[in-house]
């Protein structure tokens, strides 16, 4: 009777910790699915619509550059779900680049639709040496207007791993 006593217990604890880790019943209503950086020719944004229009053809896309009218640079390819209502946002882009140990700031004021968006956000124009340069580190927050972080992704080397 005591093993099957003993044996309940653990299995309660055990179940007691699992539900402890377990994600919870409500998801945040914004997440970050995926984040990756690098450079970006500008010719690789031009579709052929735009010979007819004039205009860019962003693909369903969201581009946002530092720099509007420069189209090459260092972009952050961002794919973000909300499921809560539209939302405006500032999407805080800080990195460090191979020049400089210190972390450089910019910002992004788009409105989050509902679903799913895909997101180019551009360092363009001054504010990216060039092709050949790539990030040391770079952090991602999308932070709504009264300063609360809503969803955030960081490169590895963002900050130091736990346990080192």
């Amino acid at each position: 009777m005591r093993v099957i006593l003993a044996g309940v217990l653990l299995a309660a604890a055990g179940l007691s910790a699992a539900a402890a880790s377990a994600p919870p019943d409500h998801p945040q209503p914004v997440q970050i699915e995926h984040a990756y950086a690098g450079w970006r020719e500008a010719v690789s944004f031009k579709r052929i619509s735009e010979y007819f229009t004039g205009r860019e053809n962003t693909g369903g896309e969201i581009i946002l550059r530092t720099h509007p009218t420069e189209r090459g640079g260092y972009y952050f390819l961002v794919r973000v779900d909300n499921t809560g209502a539209p939302v405006p946002v500032k999407m805080n882009v800080r990195i460090i680049s191979p020049d400089s140990g210190v972390a450089r700031s910019f910002t992004f004021s788009p409105t989050l639709p509902v679903g799913r968006s895909l997101f180019d956000l551009g360092l363009t124009g001054p504010d990216w040496p060039g092709k050949n340069t790539h990030a040391v580190a770079w952090r991602l927050d999308i932070v709504d207007n009264a300063g609360n972080v809503l969803a955030s992704e960081k490169s590895y080397l963002w900050e130091k791993p736990a346990g080192l």
